[in-house]
């Protein structure tokens, strides 16, 4: 299994227009952020890809991405689902809608944003073909086995994603600011975790870059990464504030697991 971070910043991505404070003016290429999203490759070549910012049409071009099976949303936020109709460069490839899973909260708030799902496009044109899918039970799609997370983000509710192929797991939190302990058991024995950090600071519905740290080291996974930082603090100072072996994720990390 292989995993590629097209995205790892917050809402904002970094650069934030029209600011010039030292992390947006940064030359480390680690500090320009697009917003979240990771692709997740099965040995088989098959594709799942954990939610669908405004900058998805640039990281698929960006990063050469020929094909997605399937999509995780996490939660109805801007940064995570306003790129939802750039899916339809793929899904006019495909035999069948392509499947799309997310709560059912998420789901009511797609159907509303996205009113046309499920209508046939007009003649002449397209729209993006996709099959959503409420899930709150572990399910299997091809090799994958993926269980929903869920956990609060403030005053809204976020499903992560624990992710099992080829015989490794995965636990991918992007927006989190408690994780309840009845989804604690879920989140252990995986060979990577990523969490939501936002900054060095507290916040109010996202984990402070320290807390991040720390949930991790609970988790105990073989390898760590925080994701979702904002501008307030540069990649190598966000590095330095995190326990040993754990590290914030940049815009092209691949690993393969």
């Amino acid at each position: 299994m292989k995993l590629l971070f097209m995205g790892t910043g917050t809402s904002y991505g970094i650069p934030v227009p029209g600011c010039g404070c030292p992390v947006c003016t940064s030359d480390d290429p680690r500090d320009k952020r697009l917003r979240t999203s990771i692709l997740v490759t099965a040995a088989d070549g098959t594709v799942l890809l954990l939610d669908t910012p405004p900058d998805l049409r640039t990281q698929c071009l960006r990063y050469g991405v020929k094909r997605i099976d399937g999509v995780l949303v996490s939660h109805d936020h801007a940064d995570h689902v306003f790129g939802f109709d750039d899916l339809r460069a793929y899904t006019n490839r495909m035999p069948a809608p392509m499947p799309v899973w997310t709560s059912p909260r998420t789901a009511e708030s797609l159907r509303r944003v996205f009113d046309y799902l499920g209508r046939p496009p007009l003649p002449g044109t397209s729209l993006a073909r996709v099959e959503l899918r409420e899930v709150e039970e572990p399910f299997t799609y091809g090799p994958f086995r993926v269980t929903p997370l869920p956990v609060e983000h403030g005053r809204s509710f976020m499903t992560g994603w624990r992710i099992e192929a080829d015989g490794r797991a995965c636990v991918l939190i992007t927006d989190c600011k408690r994780i309840p302990e009845t989804t604690w058991p879920l989140c252990l024995g995986a060979d990577l975790a990523v969490l939501d950090g936002l900054r060095p600071e507290l916040h109010a519905t996202h984990l402070s870059i320290g807390q991040a740290g720390e949930l991790l080291l609970r988790m105990g996974a073989k390898r760590s990464y925080v994701i979702h930082l904002c501008h307030e603090t540069s990649h190598v100072r966000a590095d330095a504030l995190l326990p040993e072996g754990i590290h914030p994720a940049y815009d092209g990390l691949g690993i393969r697991l």
